[in-house]
């Protein structure tokens, strides 16, 4: 067989092939996506090349197959490993599943490394041999890390190396349950030409880490950069060969940090867990509400309260407003963690709906805590924000704001308001204003459930 080597442009976000470049792939529609790459191709000889494009040409080299029906297939689930970091092993669904490929992506320095570190220093205390394939760091590097974090991660097995084949022998005569290698962007393949981290390296590393995982039941975890954009670095296969992706999310300047699931083939998405770091590593949150509302001011206006449900987890977070008169012409609208053009709306039903002219007030909305405030649950607490800034008058301190604000000024329900009161009611919450029609049947004792229709009336019960 004689092989020979050409250049093609392939897509980052779908993978696609293309003979030249271009600025918008022609399969997913995806702009400034074409990377070059130089791939080697193996020519049949025979009569193989002579039959191309036939049917007989796609099955060559194939074999028959056994098909059973799935009542035949035999076998149970396997049992999760516990990693005993309550936090991660809730966002995976109750642990690690035998023969899985988890993905996890961050930002640079915000401790993807020393996370899987602690969890491979719990697995291999637990009886679950670990095998840690670093391509970043040097094997005194990770010793370093490791003597902090303390624990058993001194007994994990290291492996410096960037080269596949190496690294899947090495695992193959060591036989790790667990096997992390950091990162997928450092290893590389021979079969491949071009630089480790391309787009055919990437998708073709992780093909045979999948594969690996699933034959030899090692469960597999891969960390992934990210792009300036926020999205792991590579082609967007790569989320949809493993079988869970996990973000771990944080500010530089916060000492907490938020992983989250967006897929998990064996448990539900959305799920987070949350870490504060500390000198020896990172350290699980069992109460992710007392985090976010420890320094909460008593007798400051423009705060508001209210209940995000991440996943099947209510989390209690403060909603911060400031409405100032404009210095300048144009007023100006800033919102962190909050969409800004949902504050637009919101700004424009308050205008119309209860009498609040922001025309000439600059307006600055603030997530506590770095939490981002997606769902519309959180529009009353923005509303009630907003408006005690320009009132000046502090809303009641225990007081709960849930519910979707819409563009009649009417107040809309919303989901799982049982487990949101809840969670209120433990965090010591002794009032929340909800949706009229969402007032539950069962409301905690201590707590008292008051059904709004409008923002205007809203405003008249807090503001009288």
């Amino acid at each position: 067989m004689a092989t020979r080597t050409k250049t093609v442009y392939r897509c980052t976000e779908c993978g696609a092939d293309h003979p030249k470049w271009a600025g918008r792939c022609d399969v997913c529609g995806a702009w400034n996506s074409l990377v070059e790459e130089v791939a080697t191709k193996t020519a049949p000889s025979g009569g193989a090349s002579r039959r191309a494009g036939g049917a007989r040409s796609l099955a060559e080299g194939g074999s028959v197959a056994p098909t059973p029906r799935l009542r035949e297939v035999s076998g149970s689930e396997s049992k999760r490993w516990k990693t005993g970091i309550d936090e991660f092993d809730f966002v995976l669904g109750g642990g690690i599943v035998p023969g899985s490929m988890i993905l996890i992506g961050g930002e640079p320095g915000i401790g993807k490394s020393t996370l899987l570190l602690q969890v491979a220093g719990r697995l291999q205390g637990a009886g679950h041999p670990t095998l840690y394939a670093s391509g970043e760091e040097s094997a005194l590097q990770v010793k370093l890390r490791a003597d902090r974090i303390g624990g058993d991660t001194g007994d994990v097995s290291l492996l410096s190396e960037t080269n596949l084949e190496t690294i899947l022998t090495t695992a193959s005569a060591v036989a790790p349950q667990v096997l992390i290698v950091d990162s997928i962007q450092t290893v590389f393949t021979t079969d491949l030409e071009g630089a480790p981290g391309n787009v055919g390296q990437v998708r073709e590393t992780a093909a045979r880490l999948m594969r690996f995982a699933k034959e030899s039941g090692t469960a597999v975890f891969v960390v992934g950069h990210v792009t300036k954009g926020g999205g792991i670095a590579g082609p967007k296969t790569l989320e949809h060969i493993v079988d869970t992706v996990l973000y771990f999310e944080g500010e530089n300047s916060l000492d907490h940090r938020v992983l989250r699931a967006t897929k998990n083939r064996f448990g539900s998405v959305d799920e987070i867990g949350v870490f504060r770091m500390a000198e020896d590593g990172l350290v699980p949150v069992a109460n992710p509400s007392e985090l976010f509302l420890g320094d909460r001011a008593m007798h400051s206006s423009g705060s508001a309260v209210t209940a995000l449900m991440e996943g099947t987890r209510p989390i209690l977070i403060e909603v911060q407003a400031l409405a100032a008169k404009a210095g300048f012409g144009t007023p100006q609208r800033v919102a962190t963690g909050y969409d800004g053009r949902r504050l637009a709306l919101l700004l424009a039903v308050l205008d119309k709906r209860a009498g609040l002219s922001f025309s000439q007030l600059d307006v600055f909305l603030n997530v506590v805590g770095g939490v981002r405030l997606q769902e519309p649950a959180g529009d009353l607490a923005v509303a009630a924000a907003l408006a005690s800034s320009v009132y000046d008058r502090v809303l009641p301190h225990e007081a709960l704001f849930i519910g979707e604000v819409g563009l009649g000024g009417e107040i809309r329900p919303v989901s799982q308001a049982e487990r949101r009161l809840a969670e209120g009611a433990n965090m010591g919450m002794t009032t929340a204003y909800l949706a009229e029609r969402a007032v539950p049947r069962r409301v905690p004792k201590d707590l008292r459930a008051t059904g709004v229709r409008t923002i205007g009336e809203l405003f008249q019960r807090i503001f009288p």
